[in-house]
């Protein structure tokens, strides 16, 4: 499969820190988007050390006989128990976690996405955007089962709790899938920074008809930041060239 990709990730306009963190792999092999949390040190910390341990264990168990899905899985817990490790080690810094949202590309095998938290992945597929991740937040179970409208759940006090992150002892979700990708599609990975400030249709509008990947991440950073940026914001695009 050929991909194209890009990266960014800017602080927003209300805070001076980035929490942010992500990962492309060079060969195009995967993508992680994470969203920390627990204080300026602490959030920075917990999604740095999600995406390095992700990194690190899908570098060296890349050729392992488990399936993509159980690979990535793995990848997420061995994550989690790392950033519990991290607060042991360091109290100051023991509420601290993150989000996360990753995709892998193997060889002969289904791409997979798995996430936890708030971080989301979208695809674009003939200017239709679809999210595909499905938020780990009471306000999402909420929208779910008709106890709240979208347009509700995007003003609720209670919007940014989340049910799942890494980093908790009592991890229970780690949401895996396997992703349909046709020559074409476009992937788009986010922390909560983009997608509270933009509804999916402006999200739509600033990439589907944009050729130049950089350009298309430029916008959506700088859209989120206009309309006040009161997040971190960090974005990866993904192009399928072909299959």
């Amino acid at each position: 499969m050929k991909l194209d990709s890009i990266g960014c990730t800017d602080p927003g306009l209300v805070r001076s820190y980035n929490q942010d963190s992500y990962y492309i792999d060079p060969a195009g092999r995967f993508f992680i988007v994470a969203d920390g949390m627990g204080g300026h040190a602490g959030g920075e910390e917990a999604s740095r050390i999600a995406t390095t341990e992700i990194c690190l264990y899908l570098e060296q168990n890349w050729q392992s006989p488990e399936s993509a899905s159980k690979l990535l899985k793995q990848a997420l817990s061995t994550a989690n128990q790392a950033i519990i490790q991290d607060q042991h080690s360091h109290p100051e810094r023991s509420d601290m976690g993150t989000t996360v949202v990753a995709v892998v590309i193997r060889p002969s095998e289904s791409p997979v996405c798995g996430h936890v938290g708030d971080s989301r992945l979208y695809r674009l597929r003939e200017s239709q955007l679809q999210q595909i991740t499905e938020d780990h937040t009471w306000i999402a179970k909420a929208i779910k089962i008709g106890d709240l409208t979208i347009e509700e759940g995007r003003v609720h006090p209670y919007r940014h709790i989340l049910s799942n992150c890494l980093g908790r002892e009592d991890l229970n979700q780690i949401d895996v899938q396997e992703l349909n990708l046709e020559n074409g599609d476009l992937l788009l990975l986010c922390s909560d920074g983009l997608t509270e400030e933009l509804i999916d249709q402006q999200i739509l509008g600033y990439i589907k008809d944009t050729h130049s990947l950089e350009k298309a991440a430029n916008n959506l950073i700088e859209a989120a930041k206009n309309e006040g940026g009161h997040d971190n914001i960090t974005v990866v695009l993904v192009s399928v060239v072909s299959c």
